[in-house]
């Protein structure tokens, strides 16, 4: 029964994410919508009067005509006063302001935006990546006297590097990383990259993208001391840019390891890689990294929906071979991640099953 599942709300409800939010959780066996929130031009309107429907299928029917609510906690407690948890698609500027607004309200935010992202009490979470740091929660609580809390998904480029690196880094460590991402236009959001710009193009900057792929990716793969996160020490460098493709982000890696690794080494881990805490929640894919040995392999098209029991929440990898640079002790490879599925939405809803499942959302 819907009513004994725990009310959640959506805030920046009618953008990109925010669909891929409404897509994801309206059959979810845990989460139910209790509310939507939008910008102040949208508020008072039928959802499905004012959202940028551009996602798979047809807007859900239990939330067409459910009203879009201010994206502050009193419009929202007031509307659903047993609301639990927000997932934020919200704009960075208005997250900055709304999502502690929220968590000081009692109200565990899983949040989208960059701002909160490098916080140093602020999780930065892949589950498959590093779950452990969803208990730096508890000290961002008794730190900021909040009964709620942040927590924050990736850059969405960031997802498929991540993922990746974690079994590298565990089985063979890792000294450097070059990488170039090929990034999807839903990544700009709504209405995102004029065409005039990205139609037979590419665009070689993306602002603050190199930055956060290369600080998020330390912090990600970091260590959880007490109430602080002690960041990998590995160097990484990065070029962005984006590319006519309208879902999924590719990312060229070149990773110099500690240890000596062979191409076949690399991907037997990648395709073993599993995570325990995960296992069996819903969003959680049975394979989290997808390795393909077909040389013209992954490919946005045919590979951004990959995975299950939720298309999209896998890793896709291929390419995997010798990078000559690093000699014994390097190997080359390409990732690719639905960047508003795994990178944005659908890592946030995973996200928000292992607090659950760790009874972290209990007030």
């Amino acid at each position: 029964m819907s009513t004994n599942k725990v009310p959640v709300a959506i805030l920046g409800a009618t953008g990109v994410v925010g669909a891929r939010f409404v897509q994801l959780l309206r059959d979810h066996p845990t989460f139910r919508i209790a509310a939507l929130a939008a910008s102040d031009r949208s508020e008072g309107k039928r959802y499905a009067d004012a959202a940028h429907w551009v996602v798979e299928d047809e807007i859900p029917q239990a939330v067409r005509d459910m009203p879009l609510l201010a994206a502050d906690p009193d419009a929202v407690l007031r509307a659903a006063p047993d609301v639990r948890a927000v997932f934020s698609a919200l704009p960075n500027e208005i997250a900055a302001v709304a999502e502690p607004a929220f968590a000081q309200a009692g109200v565990l935010v899983f949040s989208n935006a960059s701002y909160h992202r490098m916080a140093p009490d602020v999780p930065l979470v892949i589950p498959e990546v590093n779950a452990e740091h969803l208990n730096l929660l508890r000290h961002q609580r008794q730190k900021r006297g909040w009964m709620g809390g942040i927590v924050c998904n990736t850059n969405c480029t960031v997802s498929g590097p991540a993922m990746t690196l974690r079994p590298l880094y565990d089985a063979f460590g890792v000294r450097r990383v070059f990488c170039v991402s090929m990034q999807a236009i839903s990544g700009a959001g709504y209405p995102g990259v004029p065409s005039l710009d990205i139609t037979d193009n590419v665009l070689p900057y993306i602002k603050n993208e190199e930055e956060k792929l290369e600080a998020e990716a330390r912090k990600l793969l970091g260590r959880l001391d007490g109430g602080a996160i002690r960041e990998a020490s590995f160097g990484l460098s990065a070029h962005c840019n984006r590319v006519p493709v309208i879902d999924g982000h590719m990312v060229t890696m070149s990773v110099e390891t500690e240890r000596p690794v062979a191409p076949e080494e690399a991907a037997r881990v990648m395709r073993q890689f599993r995570c325990a805490q995960t296992a069996g929640l819903p969003s959680a894919p049975d394979c989290p990294i997808i390795v393909h040995d077909e040389p013209d392999r992954p490919q946005p098209r045919r590979d951004r929906l990959a995975g299950s029991p939720v298309g999209g929440m896998s890793v896709v990898v291929g390419r995997v071979r010798r990078e000559p640079l690093f000699g014994d002790c390097g190997v080359k490879f390409v990732t690719l991640a639905h960047n508003t599925i795994r990178g944005a939405a659908g890592g946030s809803v995973l996200n928000a099953e292992l607090a659950w499942r760790m009874g972290l959302m209990d007030k």
